[in-house]
């Protein structure tokens, strides 16, 4: 058979696929996957092995709607590994300048905004790691109807994400039976129990389908109630608030009531709490400040959260919005040939957390369906952390009063003490001993190494 013909049998094969499955627009016609996505020349970047690539995916062709991605090969054997997909929270906040640029990435921005350092506990050591900015109007993504980011909300976002990974599926056909798993952290407590539930009601009708084995959630925001509730008594019994304060929330604040802050002892005193935080980092109680720390916001109107748009060190932020700022860095990560530049990247979009409309109370619903499904839901929280505590994260899964498996002990890092875990009937909750809000930050080791015992579906060590 020549070259022409066998080319030509590959175009119908890919055309004739494509056509089975509506939810996907425009088909990319080119024969290798992510060509064009393929990041080359990205300014400060040591040396690697594995490939990367960075781009859009269209989510909606109507209204011109694409979400950035950048994702990350394995570091070895990339077609053996599975996918996992990261997403940070806010919401408003983007995991390309968060889980990938602070935390998880294989490369880490340097104080100069210049160049970049490799991390030597990158995750890609032990998966194919796809990182995504979402919803619109996070970090790169965006859409050509201003009236989209009028109707953010979590259930907006999760069917944004599952149509980006039908598309990018098609962009990277072998990845599309791949095992895979979904990950992230703070308000992603709800982004990916959201998109998992998802997924596993398209699967049912799909033609294609998400070969979907489990969810990891770290400091996760979980059920409203009694995330505030634990933040509340967080901050008592670190010693953050006075006696005084903590005894008029336990008297006058309903967290379940839909009326919560009309009481003006109970909005006080919280404001009184957050006052305080305001003094150090709430998320990492026991370490130093950036000179300009990141803004508490508190928004009394609604039963959300208050979200400081930020992270372990502010700092860290303020590299991460220079590097990204940079055109030649836009152009290495194929923003610029979408027709934009990006003149004010920020790591957070503080008008997507004021506007958000649609806030689910509680995910652990969902919690249910997926443990009846069989997926693999593991949660873990760092234990100096004031924002998600790991007290919110107790009380929360408490109240699904799960059958206990195995008893709560510790495990271990390194001969030493990383945390404890225990494991209930569907679920396992540990802690990270000394880390704050984004866990891999302060525990990079640690947290490689948990990960790894989770893609494995095996008990974190518990051998010194």
């Amino acid at each position: 058979m020549n070259w022409f013909l066998l080319n030509l049998i590959i175009v119908i094969l890919i055309s004739s696929s494509a056509c089975l499955n509506p939810v996907i627009g425009v088909i990319d016609d080119r024969l290798q996957q992510g060509v064009g996505d393929l990041v080359k020349n990205l300014p400060g970047q040591p040396k690697v092995s594995f490939k990367h690539y960075a781009g859009y995916v269209n989510v909606n062709q109507q209204n011109g709607r694409s979400l950035f991605y950048w994702f990350y090969e394995a570091s070895t054997l990339p077609e053996k590994k599975p996918l996992v997909l990261w997403l940070n929270g806010g919401p408003g906040c983007s995991s390309v300048g968060y889980g990938a640029t602070q935390e998880i990435g294989p490369f880490i921005v340097d104080p100069d905004g210049h160049t970049l350092k490799f991390n030597t506990y990158a995750w890609n050591q032990e998966a194919n790691m796809l990182f995504l900015e979402s919803p619109v109007g996070v970090g790169f993504s965006y859409s050509n109807i201003t009236a989209d980011y009028d109707k953010l909300g979590d259930d907006f976002t999760a069917n944004d994400s599952y149509a980006f990974l039908q598309n990018w599926f098609v962009k990277f056909p072998s990845y599309r039976n791949r095992i895979f798993y979904i990950a992230g952290e703070s308000y992603a407590g709800k982004y990916v129990p959201e998109l998992a539930d998802l997924i596993l009601n398209k699967n049912k009708n799909s033609s294609l389908f998400i070969n979907l084995k489990g969810i990891l959630l770290g400091n996760p925001e979980t059920f409203d109630a009694e995330d505030w509730k634990g933040q509340m008594d967080y901050a008592w019994s670190h010693a953050v608030v006075s006696d005084e304060t903590h005894n008029t929330i336990q008297t006058s604040c309903d967290f379940y009531s839909n009326d919560t802050w009309s009481n003006k002892d109970c909005k006080d005193a919280v404001d009184e709490v957050l006052k305080q935080y305001k003094e150090i980092d709430i998320y990492s109680l026991y370490t130093p400040t950036c000179s300009s720390p990141a803004t508490i916001m508190l928004n009394t109107n609604s039963k959300m959260l208050p979200r400081i748009l930020g992270g372990y060190d502010p700092c860290l932020d303020n590299y991460a919005t220079k590097y990204y700022n940079r055109p030649d860095v836009q152009r290495a990560l194929h923003v610029s040939s979408h027709g934009i530049h990006v003149k004010n990247w920020t790591i957070c979009n503080h008008k997507i957390f004021t506007n958000w409309l649609d806030s689910k109370e509680s995910v652990l619903p969902i919690y249910t369906r997926l443990i009846g499904a069989g997926m693999r839901i593991w949660v873990y929280s760092g234990d100096t952390d004031g924002r998600v505590p790991v007290l919110s994260t107790r009380y929360s899964l408490n109240t699904l009063k799960l059958p206990i498996t195995k008893s709560w002990r510790p495990w271990y890092y390194q001969k030493q003490v990383g945390g404890w875990f225990q494991e209930y009937k569907g679920l396992t909750f540990a802690t990270f001993r000394g880390a704050g809000h984004a866990v891999p930050i302060f525990n990079p080791g640690g947290s490689l190494a948990f990960f790894s015992s989770f893609l494995r579906g095996e008990s974190p060590s518990s051998q010194r």
